[in-house]
């Protein structure tokens, strides 16, 4: 969703103020993520990153005697947090804390589990990680919802539209993350269909309804949430939210033993690859920027040379590592031009990205 001006602001939370959920996700969700997280000492040290009005931070105050420190930047949420806390009894367990999500004043290892279901694509999923690494006491464990890729190739219209508002990867590929931020991906599923529509989407639409639209901002809060909504109806099958379940480790032997694998293997990039392509260089930028640029460059016959997109696979087959040449001109003379060049995280320093940059250039002669 868009967030262009202040009155858009106020009324994106207007819309939502009041509701049980701001995104997908559902209780028994919660309780499915706490059970994988498990187990954790007798009452834990919880950190609820974007908590929004509280119902993860309620649970696990309640059913895993935690002690919640509870973080959003909309003091609202917070105040609705806090006031639900004392109606069940539960003040002295939950500290509602009006702070972005990645700017925490407190020391490492303060947690003995981190909390972010559905919050994290406010800042991105590996900005989120690194954030969090450090709060985490040993044996400490991340509860972690992301938005991804349930197929290889979307529809075009959903890529269109998440590459607008917030780029996806595969789960692989937010694995391979999870992996070069410092952990270890314990459990993984995807999030039930109810917990869109019953639980978010379906208040959310009562809620519409009765908006007023010609309040500030309004008009243009409908119209992003209704863009979304239908985006879902009609092409939910390409997409969704999915649970991870994150231990931190030292990832430094992992590396080391990578680096011993048998010789990298590099192919002309085939259609098959054009979407493991795309994840490749949507893992190793921070933007989706350079993965657009390739689109646009393979979709130009005077810029692109068919063999000269490279794909550098693991010895179990999985593309890790991409380099390209194209056409263009240096002071109106032909030249070829080499990038973007990329690696997935978790394969850098092992020697991908030096077998595809050669393979690139022999290929060409």
């Amino acid at each position: 969703m868009s967030q262009h001006s202040s009155p858009l602001i106020e009324a994106f939370f207007a819309l939502h103020h009041g509701l049980p959920r701001q995104g997908p996700g559902s209780d028994a969700t919660t309780r499915r993520l706490l059970k994988a997280a498990g187990p954790l000492p007798e009452h834990p040290r919880a950190l609820d990153a974007g908590c929004g009005p509280g119902r993860a931070a309620l649970l696990l105050a309640q059913e895993a005697g935690a002690h919640v420190t509870a973080v959003d930047l909309h003091q609202p949420f917070l105040d609705d947090l806090a006031a639900q806390a004392a109606q069940r009894g539960l003040s002295e367990r939950i500290t509602v804390v009006n702070r972005s999500m990645t700017e925490l004043p407190f020391p490492d290892h303060s947690f003995d589990v981190i909390w972010a279901e559905g919050s994290v694509y406010t800042v991105g999923f590996d900005i989120a990680l690194r954030a969090f690494r450090r709060l985490l006491a040993p044996g400490g464990v991340l509860a972690i919802t992301e938005i991804e890729w349930t197929v290889p190739r979307p529809a075009a219209p959903a890529r269109a539209y998440w590459d607008a508002a917030y780029p996806l990867r595969s789960h692989a590929a937010n694995g391979d993350a999870a992996q070069a931020a410092g952990y270890r991906v314990r459990a993984h599923w995807p999030l039930p269909e109810s917990d869109w529509w019953d639980e978010y989407y379906t208040p959310l639409t009562e809620r519409i309804a009765r908006a007023d639209p010609r309040a500030p901002g309004m008009p243009q809060a409908l119209a992003d949430l209704q863009a979304e909504i239908t985006m879902r109806r009609e092409h939910g099958g390409d997409y969704n939210y999915a649970a991870y379940v994150l231990d931190p480790h030292d990832d430094s032997s992992a590396i080391e033993n990578r680096t011993t694998m048998p010789t990298w293997t590099a192919h002309p990039e085939t259609a098959d690859d054009v979407p493991a392509i795309r994840d490749i260089v949507l893992a190793a930028f921070p933007t989706a920027e350079e993965a657009d640029i390739v689109d646009g460059l393979r979709a130009d016959p005077e810029a692109w040379i068919d063999g000269l997109s490279m794909v550098t696979t693991a010895p179990d087959g999985t593309p890790v590592g991409y380099a390209l040449l194209t056409r263009c001109h240096v002071d109106g003379g032909p030249a070829l031009a080499l990038g973007p060049c990329a690696v997935l995280p978790s394969y850098q320093r092992t020697g991908a990205g030096s077998a595809v940059v050669p393979a690139v250039r022999l290929h060409r002669s």
